[in-house]
């Protein structure tokens, strides 16, 4: 019984320390350290990158000989039939029994086919540079997807204390109509008012609630803590807005650093090389090979009873490739693959300007709602206070102090999305600019 209750109070004393550990405090560049090391998109692209740069070598590409190591039997069983052509006696032998035992070393190498060798090296080479343009790009979308998110997390926590001033004003306009009605300065239709009201946004504040829960779980997936649920605390307050960014400077830095700009630029350069090694036909193969062996043959009926060769082997072939059927074909493919691949920079070139121009126009814009409505909130809290003193007073109704709330919720409301618009701009700008890893310094 003793051994029993110690182990209850053991548990609960675990239970009660792990629930009284402090929640891990999070910044913007701590989020994105802890998602630049387990997110496992970006774990996978890694890996993918790993692979290609493994391909990138010189056996893969065919610059390198091939050594095997062989060894063999063949054991032949016949009737043969032998006439002599000078004096016309045929021989006949039954269950004659030949045997052949070879064992040997073997190279072949391709010296020369036409640069095809090369061109498979050049590919490979520039699939292992694609590779690391695929991370990146990998790694700059969960950049920009964890600061999105982020400043998600701040935008909805913002709001929930918006929501939360709400119901304790209609908490305490309640107060004042119950406090009011019992004593017969208020009609039952304002007290049923005023409790309609604070229902309302009691129930809004309990919908906030769930999607800040929304934000934190997928805050924490992009991250990829085990415990998607886990309870954390962010550090910023606000949405912070950089108010510095140059047009004619993202742009530049986009057409010299942007990653699926350059991922275009590689696949203009594998279709040139599939163009080069669809060319290589056109030229003579020379070939290497030669061998090292030990060959052993026995007979059951010839004069000889065995026979065995131990030596070196070497033989060079030259050919040419007169006609094949496919390669005019695959040589126009390949050409009209060269114009398509350089079509396609040029068009992601023009969305990736387009893209700029949009989303500047609408950080702009957005930069200049931003004024306008942190004026209008000036304004809608002044209209409240002096609302809350005409209602005290009595000089006001509900339906009028629930309006003067409205437009004061409203305008904290509108300056949210405003700034939260406006941090996406300038991420989605510097995403494509290719400044995104600057959230990290």
């Amino acid at each position: 019984m003793k051994r029993t209750t110690l182990f209850l109070i053991a548990i609960t004393c675990t239970v009660l320390a792990l629930q009284a550990q402090p929640a891990p405090v999070y910044t913007l560049k701590s989020c994105l350290e802890q998602g630049l090391l387990n997110n496992y998109s970006l774990r996978i692209a890694r890996n993918e990158e790993q692979v290609s740069r493994n391909n990138a070598t010189l056996g893969n590409a065919g610059y390198l000989p091939t050594l095997d190591l062989s060894a063999g039997y063949k054991g032949t069983l016949n009737d043969t039939e032998t006439k002599i052509r000078a004096t016309g006696e045929t021989t006949k032998d039954h269950g004659v029994f030949d045997q052949t035992m070879d064992a040997g070393i073997n190279l072949n190498w391709t010296i020369f086919d036409g640069f095809n060798i090369t061109a498979n090296y050049q590919k490979l080479k520039e699939l292992e540079r694609q590779g690391e343009t695929n991370t990146r790009i990998a790694i700059e979308d969960l950049v920009a997807n964890i600061a999105a998110e982020y400043y998600n997390f701040v935008q909805q926590k913002i709001r929930l204390k918006n929501f939360r001033y709400a119901v304790s004003l209609s908490k305490e306009r309640l107060r004042i109509v119950e406090e009011r009605y019992h004593i017969g300065n208020f009609s039952r239709l304002d007290y049923q008012q005023a409790k309609v009201d604070f229902n309302a946004d009691s129930a809004q504040y309990m919908k906030q609630q769930e999607l800040l829960h929304t934000s934190r779980i997928e805050l924490n997936e992009l991250m990829a803590n085990k415990d998607v649920d886990e309870l954390f605390i962010i550090q910023d307050s606000l949405i912070s807005i950089d108010k510095i960014l140059n047009f004619d400077e993202l742009w530049n830095a986009t057409l010299a650093i942007n990653a699926s700009l350059l991922q275009s630029e590689q696949n203009q350069t594998l279709a040139r090389l599939d163009y080069k090694k669809v060319c290589s036909r056109d030229y003579p193969y020379l070939k290497l090979n030669g061998g090292y062996g030990y060959t052993l043959n026995k007979y059951d009926i010839s004069a000889n009873s065995r026979r065995s060769n131990l030596g070196l082997n070497v033989g060079v072939t030259v050919g040419f490739n007169l006609f094949d059927g496919n390669r005019r074909r695959e040589r126009r493919n390949a050409s009209i693959a060269v114009q398509n691949a350089r079509l396609e920079r040029e068009q992601v070139e023009q969305t990736l300007r387009a893209d700029l121009s949009n989303l500047w126009q609408a950080y702009q814009n957005n930069l200049q709602m931003l004024n306008l409505e942190r004026q209008n909130l000036i304004a809608a809290k002044e209209n409240h206070e002096i609302a809350m003193e005409r209602y005290m007073l009595g000089n006001l109704s509900g339906i009028e102090m629930r309006e003067a709330q409205k437009s004061l919720l409203d305008a904290e409301e509108r300056i949210l999305s405003a700034e939260y618009d406006t941090k996406l701009c300038e991420i989605s700008l510097l995403q494509i600019s290719g400044k995104v890893m600057q959230y990290l310094e």
